[in-house]
């Protein structure tokens, strides 16, 4: 089991970013993850720096703990060449302490560069075209590539670490799954649904299970509740939802009706540790080995400490049930 945080770079600046991955290091945390993003999901989270940024300053300050992105779309605001360049490159920074997360993207972020937004099955196929060309850039040398949807010509990756990183890729149903197993080192989720994973194992897939685990801690129950309703409420739209939504603005009317009591039917929130090692459990009891814990609640070192002292040991524990 591998447990690791969220750096949540749609609620907190650049800088504080970056200090929350070296206070996860320091609160025995494996692994952090940070969005990479565009626009924030919500106005009221106010920040969305850039996150190969971040990650290269975390990767100067911290000496154990494993970064990743969580995850980048590498098929329209970013051509897969760059992503092939920036990720060696990151990888060789970090001593190997860097894992690609990918995935086929949010109108959110993506349909900033105006090139419109492509149906999901597209996406998708960008995506593999995409995974081959990091692949192919990846293998060393000069390479061409002709697909439907994207190219590459005479290109090279001159920096190439030792070891290079692995791909884990982000899929909420049995295609994206595919090309997992097909192109990637491992598979991520944001659900506790086990027919993903099935699907995955089905087409040879047999890579670390990644999935982010929604929770909010604070001293008082109520408190936590408020923030992740404020910040967080997003969530609750589902994935197809959160992949088509153009803007902020447009999910803060999709959101509008979401109460506290919805909070609290999806999230564990609070200061009770039994709470949130339930919720883990869940994900355990899916199939999933490395669980991103995501904090919507309003206090972060309250939270690291409370990882340190309650959490991380129980978690650690957990077996499938």
């Amino acid at each position: 089991m591998k447990i690791g945080y969220k750096l949540l770079a749609e609620g907190y600046d650049p800088k504080e970013i970056v200090r929350q991955a070296v206070a996860a290091e320091r609160a025995g945390f494996d692994f952090v993850e940070v969005s990479d993003h565009y626009h924030p999901w919500l106005a009221e989270q106010g920040h969305s720096g850039f996150a190969w940024a971040m990650l290269a300053n975390a990767a100067a300050k911290t000496e154990r703990i494993t970064l990743m992105t969580g995850v980048t779309c590498p098929t329209m605001r970013y051509h897969p060449a760059i992503i092939a360049q920036a990720a060696a490159t990151l990888a060789i920074l970090s001593d190997g302490r860097f894992t690609l997360g990918v995935g086929s993207g949010e109108r959110l972020n993506e349909h900033v560069i105006g090139g419109g937004w492509p149906a999901v099955h597209v996406r998708q196929e960008m995506l593999r075209e995409a995974l081959e060309i990091i692949r192919l850039l990846w293998s060393g040398g000069y390479h061409s590539y002709d697909g439907q949807y994207l190219e590459i010509a005479e290109a090279r990756v001159f920096d190439l670490p030792p070891e290079l990183p692995e791909i884990v890729v982000a899929a909420g149903g049995p295609k994206a799954a595919k090309i997992a197993a097909d192109l990637g080192d491992g598979i991520f989720n944001t659900e506790d649904d086990p027919s993903v994973l099935e699907a995955y194992a089905s087409e040879g897939g047999k890579g670390p299970r990644y999935c982010e685990v929604m929770m909010a801690y604070a001293g008082r129950e109520q408190d936590a509740v408020a923030a992740a309703r404020e910040k967080m409420r997003f969530g609750l739209t589902g994935w197809k939802v959160m992949a088509e939504l153009p803007n902020p603005g447009s999910f803060d009317a999709a959101t509008a009706t979401v109460t506290e009591d919805d909070i609290r039917q999806n999230f564990s929130c609070g200061p009770d540790p039994e709470s949130h090692i339930k919720s883990v459990q869940n994900y355990v009891n899916a199939g999933f080995d490395h669980l991103t814990l995501a904090n919507a609640g309003p206090d972060v070192d309250g939270f690291f400490e409370f990882f340190t002292s309650e959490l991380q040991g129980p978690l650690r524990e957990l077996k499938t049930a």
